[in-house]
């Protein structure tokens, strides 16, 4: 951050290109006495920025003292870190790292439950995790003062844009407990930050200084750690990826530099853009699969390789019969990605879902009810060791329920073009609907079914259809586990299985330790995983969950914490709702602006040669104003590219998700108000920001009840205290 404090003043952006690009910056003349005046500005500034944040960030940070919203989650995986426990989380593991290492480090011996939001933590150090997410999310404070720093060299800009994030509830709220979205802005924020410096930089001949290099490196690295967050870190590697674009494109139009020097940019940029956060992004998985490698909650959610590596699975180091037998007891995992296993349980469909028998789902734990006797379809299990072959036809009987697998002519209960799948009979006699034709993926006639290796598809004899699983959730009478059809279609890529557990002592074991995946196959099904999991979250009952729409307008916030000490998760409304007209307010400047350049050019050109007089660019004349609109384009970029997306995303959406974006439209806003106030005379535009930074004072003091939490009744309440600051009737606190 010293870097950023050298005294450069508004016009000291030296910018090596002179050619006359509308949203190009241009450099002017400051005397030295200027420079040191700014720098002393600078520093006093970013001090008072630096005291208020650490103020308003820390204050009373380990209140309330019990589990707050999804700490429940996060800190359970911090735990699990801790005790080297294996589980399945749908986002990439540097954040959910970072939490079980702070808690390590401070004293927490991972043992806390973490159930529900509410339990008292009783004497847990759970401290040290919420002050280390809280100091990241306080970095972003500081964080975007200098990167509009950078982008402008306005001090007013860069100030109220560190405003706007600091006086701001909900961002106070989001970055003070045990969470994923602290170290995601953090690592967002500073990866702004670095491309932000690097163009600077750039732009100041300092190219190949080892500055630049390592502003360059640490952008990279902090692209790696914000996708290694959560995936849509993707979107900040999009939007420094295109600005990286456009430097290298004014670099390649400085015609004062040679051809090489582009090159040599283009090879930079590519080693610590590209090359190294992807190496890091690999070391954190890496360090992951190797932290987790005892067996845990999620050993179910990977293939039955990848569980073969996790101590205390039934896998690891584990000895079976390499082949299946008749009479063997197995298990039968769903061969498709994140595919649980085959599972019945002594409950019958519901009326008005076929017919009336025990229900088969997929299940992703282990349990008794996961295990199958392999039966020959038409006699009794042989004495002797006869091996399951390629084209046999079998019966599978539920060990718990004594129930064979059946399927019949009735529609399935949730996916109505396929069939549906029970259990039938009573110990292990049936009907000839419970015969299927077992097959080898690739098999020959006569080849014998083997253990994990062989994925297996079973085709009903009568029915002409495939076991297999559909993506869709059963209701609450299917304890809400994955549904089980015969689809008709026999080439669904999802009715493969492989036999996972396989008991049966009348053949000798071998060890399947040699059939573990490496560290690459792993990490590529965990992405695999991870994935599935994201596009298949859904609304758990009673949960709040909210539209894109909803977002920017804070329509409506979320509790964080009940019970007597109220936290709701909330935007401070006059931040919120001058940040959309700041928005507006943009698009209508920046393209008013670029009709009267366009204009100012083209009758500029006639001019040129009617008159032979050469036209000044409007850059030439007004720097200030193409380098705040320049910052604001990328700004307001920043903004779309985190919002928009997810209007596309089928997953559950909620409120927090809105807050990246929201950092980039607050940096916006202070570029907007430095822009819009330039004009003014001296005094009235010092009597307007003035005024302007009280308010935005005002309103967090106002609204801070909200953060540092609520006692007594509901706004919505006879006699509450809260009842002024319900402005909306969707606000619930």
């Amino acid at each position: 951050m010293a870097a950023a404090a050298t005294g450069e003043s508004d016009a000291s952006a030296k910018n090596v290109s002179t050619k006359t690009m509308p949203l190009q910056k241009k450099a002017s003349a400051t005397g030295p006495s200027d420079k040191s005046e700014q720098k002393t500005l600078w520093w006093l500034l970013f001090g008072v920025i630096l005291a208020l944040t650490i103020g308003t960030r820390f204050y009373n940070v380990t209140v309330p003292d019990h589990v707050c919203w999804d700490e429940t989650h996060f800190g359970k995986m911090g735990s699990w870190y801790i005790n080297r426990t294996f589980f399945f989380d749908v986002h990439p593991p540097l954040g959910k790292m970072l939490i079980g290492l702070s808690g390590y480090l401070t004293g927490y011996d991972g043992t806390y439950p973490f159930d529900k939001p509410g339990d008292k933590y009783n004497g847990t150090h759970y401290e040290g995790m919420r002050i280390f997410c809280t100091a990241l999310g306080a970095a972003i404070v500081p964080m975007t003062f200098h990167t509009v720093w950078d982008m402008t060299s306005s001090l007013t800009a860069s100030t109220f844009a560190a405003a706007y994030i600091l006086f701001d509830i909900g961002m106070l709220i989001l970055n003070r407990y045990i969470l994923l979205d602290p170290p995601l802005i953090f690592f967002m924020t500073a990866s702004v930050m670095g491309m932000a410096r690097v163009s600077r930089l750039t732009q100041l001949s300092a190219s190949f200084t080892t500055g630049w290099w390592l502003w360059l490196a640490f952008t990279g690295a902090m692209l790696a750690c914000t996708i290694s967050v959560k995936f849509v870190g993707l979107f900040v590697v999009l939007l420094v990826g295109m600005h990286t674009a456009s430097d290298l494109w004014d670099v390649l139009g400085d015609l004062s530099r040679p051809i090489s020097y582009t090159a040599r940019q283009l090879v930079a940029r590519a080693l610590t853009l590209i090359l190294l956060p992807v190496l890091l992004y690999a070391a954190f998985f890496y360090v992951h699969l190797t932290v987790l490698n005892r067996s845990g909650s999620g050993d179910g959610f990977y293939s039955s390789g990848f569980q073969s590596n996790l101590l205390g699975n039934s896998l690891y180091n584990v000895s079976m019969p390499r082949e299946v037998a008749y009479g063997a007891v197995v298990t039968l995992k769903n061969h498709k990605t994140g595919g649980g296993y085959l599972h019945s349980h002594n409950h019958l469909y519901p009326k008005g879902t076929g017919a009336r028998q025990q229900q088969i789902t997929t299940y992703s734990h282990k349990d008794e009810n996961n295990r199958w006797l392999i039966k020959p379809y038409d006699k009794p299990v042989p004495d002797n060791v006869t091996l399951v072959r390629h084209g046999d036809l079998v019966r599978l009987e539920h060990l718990a329920t004594r129930r064979n697998l059946h399927s019949h002519r009735e529609q399935a209960p949730v996916t109505k073009k396929h069939l549906q799948v029970t259990c039938y009979g009573e110990d292990g006699q049936g009907d000839t609907n419970d015969v299927w034709l077992v097959q080898i993926a690739g098999g020959k006639p006569g080849q014998a079914v083997e253990t994990v290796t062989s994925r297996l598809t079973f085709y009903h004899y009568i029915e002409r259809c495939v076991l297999t699983t559909t993506n869709k959730q059963l209701p609450k009478w299917g304890f809400e586990q994955q549904e089980v059809t015969c689809n008709p279609n026999i080439r669904d890529k999802a009715a493969q299985w492989n036999v996972e557990d396989n008991q049966f002592d009348k053949l000798p074991s071998v060890n399947f330790q040699v059939y573990a995946p490496g560290f690459i196959s792993r990490f590529l099904e965990s992405h695999a995983v991870m994935l599935q999991g994201n596009a298949g979250l859904k609304p758990k009952e009673g949960e709040v969950t909210s539209r894109p729409w909803q977002w920017p307008i804070n329509y409506r916030g979320q509790f964080f914490s009940g019970s007597d000490h109220r936290v709701y998760l909330l935007g401070n409304p006059i931040i919120w709702w001058s940040n959309l007209v700041f928005l507006a307010l943009f698009l209508i400047i920046f393209g008013v602006e670029i009709i009267r350049y366009q204009r100012s050019s083209a009758s500029g050109s006639v001019a040129t040669t009617t008159t032979i007089t050469p036209v000044r660019h409007p850059a030439d004349t007004d720097g200030n104003k193409w380098r705040l609109l320049r910052a604001g384009l990328w700004l307001f970029g920043g903004w779309l590219i985190h919002y928009l997306p997810f209007y596309a995303m089928g997953r559950v959406l909620y409120f927090h998700h809105y807050f990246p974006a929201l950092v980039f439209n607050s940096m916006l806003a202070g570029v907007m108000v430095d822009y819009v106030t330039t004009r003014l005379p001296g005094w009235m535009r010092h009597a307007v920001l003035g005024a302007a930074m009280a308010g935005l004072a005002y309103s967090f003091a106002l609204f801070s009840p909200l953060a540092y939490g609520m006692r007594g009744p509901f706004s919505h309440e006879p006699n509450s205290t809260l009842a002024g600051l319900k402005w909306m009737s969707s606000w619930e606190f």
